[in-house]
Order: C-alpha cells, then structure tokens, then sequence
C-alpha cells in the first residue's frame, strides 16, 4: 500500500513539475526573463510560489530548465542533405511554436545566460553546417543561416509580423529554399 501512495506522490510531483515548466516556458516567452516572476509563474500553474522554489531553486535554474530545448543535431551529409534538413526544420518550428527556443529568444537580449544559450546553440548548428558548405566563407555562410532561420521564427511567432504570422508554413519554406540552397552550395 506505502508504494501505491509512493507512486501516486510521485506521478503528482513530476505533474506538477510538468505545469510549472509549460508555465514558465509561455512566460518567458511572452514578457522575456526580466518581466516573468517566480509569483506568475506559480499563479499560471495554480501552485504556491514556494513550491515553485522548491523543485527548481532560483528563477535562474527555472530558467534553465524551461529553456531546455530537445535540438537534433544536423545530419552530416551533403551540402543539398543539409539544406533540405533545415528547411524541414523551420517547417515543423513554423507549425508548432517552439515555447522553450523561444522563451530563450525572447530573454536572450536582456539576460546573460539566455544570449549564451543562443550563442552555444548556434555554434554548434553552425559548426555542423559549416563542415558542409565548401569553401572559405563556409563558416560565415552557416551563421548566415542561422540568423535568417532564427529571424523568421521570431517574426512569426514573437513579433507576429502580419503576413508572416498567417502564412502557410510550405509557402515560407518554398520562399526561403532557394536562398537555404544557395547559401548551403559554397
């Protein structure tokens, strides 16, 4: 019986682990990390603000966590492989809104740790790109990309740039792919 009551604490811990979490990344992401406070994020998760101290610490290390997104590196591949993977990727980013990259984006101009959360997983995507585009520029050519593909996200799903926010997801990618294909030949 003490294990059944073990297990049922455990599955509402981790629960309302989960709903602070969702909660902090859609905060973070609406007003960035210097508007969005340990007492809203505990209001939107309908928690005690303690609690939210409790399993996570700091609003730092909530941060932290929040941010934490699940990025697939880039398949090495060919120059073509690898536009063709980041078209599909600003695909699937442009059909459901990336909270977590996003409460990132949002903070990374006012708070440290965001901008090297940016900065960390751009040198890696780039890096990986990079070892695809030929060519001297490769390096410049990849961070290139980067910011083009960061720049629609955030226009589309923080700044909702009017036509941008409403247009179909194939329509963008169809637009872009040539230039992700130039810019990927080197």
């Amino acid at each position: 019986m003490n294990s059944v009551n073990e297990t049922t604490r455990d599955r509402r811990r981790i629960e309302t682990q989960d709903r602070i979490l969702t909660e902090a990344r859609r905060l973070f992401a609406e007003t960035g990390y210097d508007r969005t406070t340990i007492r809203a994020v505990a209001a939107a998760a309908q928690v005690d603000p303690g609690l939210v101290m409790h399993y996570f610490g700091s609003k730092q290390q909530l941060f932290a966590r929040a941010a934490e997104t699940e990025s697939r590196p880039i398949v090495e591949g060919t120059a073509e492989e690898v536009a063709e993977q980041l078209l599909e990727r600003l695909r699937a980013s442009l059909i459901d809104e990336p909270v977590a990259s996003l409460a990132v984006l949002r903070s990374m101009l006012t708070h440290p740790d965001a901008a090297d959360e940016v900065r960390g997983n751009a040198h890696v995507r780039g890096s990986n790109i990079g070892k695809a585009i030929h060519g001297v520029d490769g390096a410049l050519r990849a961070d290139v990309l980067s910011a083009v593909l960061i720049g629609v996200v955030l226009g589309r799903h923080l700044l909702k740039l009017d036509q941008l926010a409403d247009a179909d997801p194939d329509k963008i990618v169809e637009l872009l792919g040539p230039a992700v294909r130039s810019l990927t030949k080197g």
